[in-house]
């Protein structure tokens, strides 16, 4: 074999290692964007779960009837996120229904204050008129055997009108109601529903010591809610 044909046979050789390297860049090339490709989509799907994880979750919900009307409503559920107005009404409303729902002779003046410091002027008259001895349905009257009537509030729940404004609430409580010392306590369920605004605070010392907020009760409306829980007989007393 000539020297010339020796060298173009390396020459081809060379050539043929060189195709191959770059065959084989080529391919290596090609699989590393492949293989980016599918983690990018992995990384999409991922990151797609995780923004639609808040999407798939259950949340049960109450249904409620009222009794008398029929209505058909769907409970609210407090997150224990309400904001700081919320919560200062969600306690004005329970501590009013409570002191202003009971009855007790011992503290029946104080509460009839403490009371008609909440009360916006229309709802005062009304109380006012409620409280006068000369009405016969007076709790003074009512009570005048020396009954007595304490209240546990059992859920606020707030509404909003068509209009966007926020001012009613409605207050689930038991009354219960206990002739003398001795006696069982008939227990009763009641909603009342009140419509409130908070207005300029009084500047009488008294009142703001019971409301230094300014919040104000318009109206309010109480019914029973369903039957109430018949008292126990009182068992019988020996030698009778």
């Amino acid at each position: 074999m000539s020297s010339e044909s020796l060298a173009g046979y390396f020459r081809e050789a060379a050539n043929w290692d060189a195709d191959r390297l770059q065959q084989t860049q080529r391919t290596a090339r090609r699989a590393w964007r492949v293989a980016g490709a599918g983690w990018s989509c992995a990384l999409a799907v991922a990151l797609a779960l995780v923004l639609l994880m808040p999407l798939k979750r259950v949340e049960p919900f109450l249904v409620r009837v009222d009794s008398s009307t029929g209505i058909v409503d769907i409970v609210p559920v407090y997150t224990g996120k309400a904001g700081l107005e919320q919560s200062v009404t969600r306690y004005f409303l329970s501590h009013y229904v409570s002191v202003c729902e009971r009855f007790n002779f011992a503290t029946a003046e104080s509460d009839y204050e403490e009371c008609g410091a909440f009360h916006a002027a229309q709802r005062n008259e009304a109380w006012y008129a409620l409280w006068n001895p000369n009405n016969p349905a007076s709790p003074l009257n009512v009570h005048k055997d020396g009954s007595t009537v304490s209240v546990q509030v059992e859920a606020v729940s707030f509404f909003q009108r068509a209009s966007g404004v926020t001012d009613l609430a409605q207050v689930r409580y038991l009354k219960a109601e206990r002739q003398g010392d001795g006696a069982v306590e008939h227990i009763s369920h009641w909603i009342a529903t009140v419509q409130y605004l908070y207005a300029t605070p009084s500047k009488d010392p008294r009142i703001r010591r019971w409301n230094p907020l300014g919040f104000k009760v318009l109206e309010l409306t109480t019914e029973a809610e369903a039957a109430s829980e018949p008292a126990l007989a009182k068992p019988p007393v020996p030698g009778r």
